[in-house]
């Protein structure tokens, strides 16, 4: 039987370079709780970033995939299928959207977010032909296709991947009088992560996602919010806009819309920003399957059933009042909102990662992000007892 040794240099000798794992190889899962190949359990608090907040193997959308894989699992775009029909209308009925274009990753949804609003500033706006811009924000996390990491503000992101794509202009987050300053006559969108998870769970001052919003739609740009790892509960309403009552012009979703199982992303909006699509325009052989279908419907009914978004706030809001009642010498902050948690680690105990190494070996998996952030991002059906005893570990390797 090959040792977790084995495991991780096989993927050393055999795989691109490109993450940077804890070292522990896993192989079983159910619920918020993980097993490695040798035969350790571990509290999942990262959730595959989001996409597993129905949990490990959710058995409802175990016996939903197993169904339609007897059925049919892709039939291309060039043909209808009975699943996605109805998952389009339960997404847009649950999020009050007119319209869902399917596709499979998040970046992909990103992807299509960004065509449909530069030809919606070109057909509906006015913009002169290659003119339209589109503002994002320092430190933002969109993907890693060649354009998204082109407006990134992460060196590493970039380097050795020009020549990059333009048409972006960056501000500031949490910045309303950049995003005043910023905005012309040639600008389609604003891009914005309503938390940023990725950049260390950071979060906008209040009412500046009002405030942007209410800013775009003065000046007819549009308000484009990722909700990829923020949306479908994760921070105790069904979208992070949703605290702050901002209804997006454009909205991606991905992640958890999949349950963990199987790629399923979406751009959701109006019939006035969708219609921009014509026959051959945008397109994906996987996007819309049927398999991911039936598996994006029973997740959506997942979260709807079991009030996954409801849970995340009222154990979220506990959860960080307790990681802030440990008074940790090492730790400046602990935000977040609902279940999307980041501890700050000052500058002067090191980094993030000793400690998230240390969580391992006590039967926690977290994830440093940005160097001095531990996040916390357990499954959505975590039980309280659950949290309690993370807690107890937590404040042994954060004392």
């Amino acid at each position: 039987m090959p040792s977790t040794a084995d495991y991780i240099a096989e993927a050393d000798q055999y795989g691109a370079h490109n993450y940077h794992p804890l070292p522990v190889v896993l192989e079983r899962g159910e619920g918020a709780w993980v097993w490695d190949v040798e035969g350790n359990k571990y509290l999942d608090c990262l959730s595959a970033y989001s996409a597993v907040n129905q949990g490990h193997r959710h058995p409802a959308i175990i016996q939903a995939a197993k169904r339609q894989l007897d059925r049919l699992t892709l039939t291309s775009r060039a043909f209808h299928n009975d699943e996605m029909g109805p998952f389009l209308r339960e997404l847009c009925e649950l999020t009050g959207y007119q319209k869902a274009l399917p596709m499979n990753t998040g970046a992909e949804a990103v992807e299509t977010a960004i065509k449909a609003v530069r030809r919606w500033g070109y057909r509906v706006k006015g913009i002169p032909d290659d003119r339209a811009e589109i503002i994002v924000c320092e430190n933002n996390f969109h993907g890693r296709t060649t354009t998204i990491v082109s407006f990134s503000t992460e060196a590493s992101y970039r380097d050795g991947f020009g020549p990059l794509t333009p048409g972006f202009i960056t501000i500031p987050y949490g910045d309303t009088a950049a995003l005043k300053a910023a905005i012309t006559p040639n600008t389609a969108g604003f891009l914005v992560e309503p938390i940023q998870g990725e950049g260390g769970v950071v979060i906008p001052p209040e009412g500046y996602l009002r405030d942007a919003f209410e800013l775009c739609h003065a000046n007819d740009v549009l308000f484009m919010a990722d909700e990829i790892q923020t949306g479908l509960g994760r921070t105790g309403r069904w979208f992070a806009s949703d605290w702050e009552d901002v209804r997006a012009d454009v909205v991606m979703v991905g992640k958890a819309l999949s349950g963990g199982f199987y790629p399923v992303s979406a751009m959701l909006s109006d019939r006035e920003v969708m219609d921009v699509f014509a026959p051959g325009d945008h397109g994906s052989t996987f996007g819309g399957n049927p398999l991911g279908a039936a598996i994006a419907r029973a997740s959506l009914k997942v979260l709807v059933e079991e009030r996954l978004p409801e849970r995340a706030n009222e154990m979220g809001n506990w959860f960080m009042d307790q990681l802030r009642a440990i008074g940790s010498p090492h730790v400046s902050e602990v935000r977040g909102k609902g279940m999307l948690v980041g501890v700050v680690v000052r500058d002067e105990s090191g980094t993030a990662r000793p400690f998230c190494e240390a969580l391992m070996k006590r039967g926690i998996l977290a994830k440093e992000t940005h160097e001095q952030v531990i996040r916390f991002a357990p499954p959505l059906v975590i039980e309280q007892e659950t949290l309690e005893w993370a807690l107890g570990e937590i404040r042994e390797v954060l004392a």
